[in-house]
């Protein structure tokens, strides 16, 4: 799956070998003004990536399984309820489990901002774990070749490459806009908001490490924007440099068919762009 400007697009190699692109809507919410707002947007763009992911991933397995047509639309309560019960694990897993499990030092006598860095540590510690032990999971690395091409297909586009086999090839799989980027920078940026916030009482502690999850998502997100609009800037790469070197666990080297597959989900992505500009202002007819 590419996201485009306006919509993303989706291709799916079929049991017959064929490969099957389809469009995926943005949600109306996710654009508009304040998809231009700094800080606001970058919740907006995580809200939409789970809503648009959880979309593509139930009608790439359809495609892909040959369950017939899946052009119709998942339910909005089956995504809200499945995205629901996955940042609540997410939650209880990166946040909750590293706070509860740091307590134990302020019975050592250890300061708060101490037990908020050695929580935070513990933290970008169990997400690097889990990456890697579900990196190691066969069918997830032929999910992470697939991820590696979609990073070359775009790396090379935005070189001005041909998109075709031989050139995307030459681009590495690894990119700085990358999810698993935001993810690591949200894990960093945890740490140092965190610190700043007292260890008591407990109530107050656990509605922080929920209520400031967008705020850190946010911030994550500008962040991310900035390294990926510099690239070759001496700080950036140095920030970047981590992002990067986590996916070499959370991509693959691809295949020649799954770069085709990227390829074909890149072309579909530049042809729904050139549709919706060329398309008169006030709407569709």
């Amino acid at each position: 799956m590419i996201r485009g400007r306006t919509s993303a697009a989706l291709a799916v190699r079929r049991p017959d070998n064929s490969i099957e692109t389809r469009e995926l809507k943005i949600p109306g919410w996710a654009g508009g003004r304040f998809r231009t707002v700094p800080l606001i947007r970058g919740v907006l763009v995580f809200a939409e990536t789970l809503v648009v992911g959880m979309q593509a991933l139930t009608m790439s397995a359809s495609l892909a399984m040959d369950e017939g047509d899946s052009s119709e639309p998942t339910s909005p309560v089956t995504i809200a309820l499945t995205l629901l019960v996955a940042i609540l694990v997410g939650i209880g897993l990166f946040f909750m489990l590293p706070l509860f499990a740091s307590k134990w030092l302020e019975a050592g006598g250890i300061s708060d901002f101490g037990a908020n860095v050695a929580e935070g540590a513990l933290r970008l510690g169990a997400f690097i774990a889990y990456i890697y032990l579900i990196a190691r999971l066969k069918d997830v690395q032929r999910v992470l070749a697939y991820h590696g091409a979609e990073h070359m297909a775009v790396a090379a586009h935005e070189a001005g490459a041909e998109l075709d086999i031989a050139s995307v090839r030459r681009f590495p799989r690894a990119h700085p806009r990358c999810g698993t980027a935001f993810l690591l920078t949200v894990m960093v940026v945890s740490i140092v908001v965190f610190m700043f916030v007292p260890r008591d009482p407990l109530p107050l502690v656990v509605a922080s490490r929920i209520l400031l999850v967008p705020v850190i998502a946010a911030i994550s997100y500008e962040i991310i924007r900035f390294a990926g609009s510099h690239p070759k800037n001496r700080w950036v790469r140095v920030i970047t440099g981590p992002n990067l070197l986590l996916q070499e666990l959370t991509t693959r080297e691809p295949d020649d068919a799954q770069i085709e597959v990227a390829i074909c989900a890149m072309n579909a992505a530049i042809a729904q762009d050139n549709l919706a500009q060329a398309q008169p202002a006030g709407g569709e007819n």
